[in-house]
């Protein structure tokens, strides 16, 4: 059974709606990428899917449960977790103290989940006391990423975790992506790097004008000659 199933999905923030019928589909071992030219809907389909947009049309299925049009604070509980591209860490707080946010939902004792955040981004251990704003913005990027990472989900959204990163820190964020999918965390991310983040992609989805033009693995999207012309550059 899919992790996250997305059928036919319309929606939008009121007036014309921006995605026209968005189909996706992710197991819990995938990494699944969202690619495609901009205002093709891509980090709307990820808004969609956290309740931070109206659905009008069609189901989102997670774990077998139709949660279209849930609120975030029930969608975190169930195991769905999402990084926003901005505004994603709370500056003036501690890094320590921003992971421990992303635990607010959890009853149990997360000490264990911040050891596995802080093994997976040894530099965040290292900077545990200093304020998230003095970090730079790939440390930043970690920050956020770990505190979605603390409330253990099962599938963990990411909206261009790489944007305005050096090339240094977009190859690290992306290696570090692989190994938390790895660590048995479904991954759904839209990301601006369309052929390095394919690359790695077991799904690939390209959205044009709200809806699929292309749907399969990373590997096949790149070889495939239309969508590298019209979506990757050549």
């Amino acid at each position: 059974m899919a992790l996250i199933e997305l059928k036919h999905v319309v929606g939008g923030y009121g007036g014309a709606p921006i995605l026209n019928g968005v189909n996706i589909a992710i197991e819990p071992h995938d990494i699944g990428v969202i690619v495609g030219p901009n205002g093709a809907g891509k980090s709307t389909t990820l808004k969609a899917i956290f309740g931070l947009l109206k659905v009008t049309g069609g189901t989102i299925e997670f774990g077998g449960e139709n949660v279209a049009n849930s609120l975030p604070d029930r969608l975190v509980p169930k195991g769905l977790s999402f990084v926003p591209q901005e505004k994603n860490v709370f500056t003036s707080m501690s890094v320590e103290e921003n992971l421990e946010m992303g635990a607010f939902t959890r009853k149990d004792d997360f000490r264990a989940t911040m050891a596995w955040v802080y093994e997976m981004f040894p530099v965040l251990a290292e900077k545990r006391r200093q304020p998230a704003g003095e970090l730079s913005g790939g440390q930043r990027q970690m920050v956020a990423m770990g505190r979605a990472l603390m409330s253990k989900p099962r599938l963990l959204m990411l909206d261009e975790p790489s944007a305005g990163l050096s090339p240094r820190y977009v190859i690290e964020i992306f290696e570090t992506i692989v190994r938390v999918n790895k660590e048995g965390v479904g991954i759904l991310m839209v990301e601006q790097n369309a052929r390095q983040a394919l690359a790695f992609a077991s799904k690939g989805f390209v959205l044009a004008s709200g809806q699929n033009r292309f749907t399969g693995t990373g590997p096949e999207l790149i070889a495939d000659p239309e969508v590298a012309k019209s979506f990757l550059g050549g």
